[in-house]
């Protein structure tokens, strides 16, 4: 199929309306899925729930490697398989789904920076962590990564993944930079106003960005590590604690019950 054909297809895919059978993979939950994965997913598990788009979880131990970007998570929706959270926004926007339709071209411009900025610092932190803490890498990390894998393939798989990470940490520098900044990365380059009630980034309905920092903020505050000072940090700021139990509760919490 020539790649016209193919963008005319992808339309067409993206035109049909959402439907009730999608699905979202991520590795094994209880046994095998990392802090920054776990972060991912749940960003993305976030933003289709404010978008009101119903998704059903389904645990891979070889959801990596079904993904067809080799990240986590993806969404498998009619014919069409779209990884990560901003290709999954951009497919829910052609769908006639956006959470950021009603921002004007500044309010965009800064959802975008302070997003990369989360990603550059938040996503970066919980990767040294989880391969370039000693610690945390023995006991949780590279238990986890291979449960699913009978050896030797576990620990080659393993040893794959962290030299990935140690390429771009492997200063012990780096996680003092990494550590001292992610707070600041997060909302220190944001107005403080709105710092001060952060109901949400922007007016009074949430965004993606809302999304992915719920995602990782919350992931860190409740996930089980050697280090809790990326936890300490978040927990000494109530209004960011507030954010994520909104969020949860209106988004992630039973009301029929």
């Amino acid at each position: 199929m020539s790649l016209a054909a193919e963008a005319f297809v992808s339309q067409i895919a993206a035109a049909e309306p959402w439907p009730e059978s999608a699905t979202l993979y991520q590795p094994l939950k209880e046994d095998q899925i990392l802090l920054s994965d776990c972060a991912s997913s749940l960003a993305v598990q976030a933003y289709l729930r404010m978008c009101g788009l119903p998704v059903e979880v389904v645990c891979k131990a070889n959801a990596e490697y079904m993904s067809p970007s080799g990240k986590i998570p993806f969404i498998h929706v009619g014919n069409q398989v779209v990884s990560e959270l901003g290709p999954i926004v951009q497919f829910t926007k052609a769908k006639g789904h956006s959470l950021s339709d009603g921002l004007d071209d500044v309010q965009r411009a800064e959802m975008k920076a302070y997003m990369e900025l989360v990603n550059n610092m938040l996503l970066t932190a919980e990767l040294y962590i989880q391969w370039c803490d000693d610690a945390t890498a023995a006991e949780i990390t590279r238990p986890r990564y291979s449960s699913p894998y009978s050896w030797p393939l576990s620990s080659l798989l393993a040893y794959l993944s962290a030299a990935k990470v140690d390429l771009s940490y492997s200063a012990e520098s780096w996680r003092e930079k990494i550590l001292c900044t992610t707070w600041w990365s997060i909302c220190g380059s944001t107005d403080k106003e709105r710092l001060k009630v952060l109901i949400h980034f922007f007016k009074k309905r949430p965004t993606e960005l809302d999304a992915l920092v719920f995602g990782h903020l919350f992931t860190i505050l409740t996930t089980r590590l050697t280090s809790t000072e990326l936890a300490e940090r978040i927990k000494s700021h109530s209004n960011l604690l507030s954010f994520c139990r909104r969020i949860e509760q209106t988004y992630f919490e039973d009301k029929s019950s």
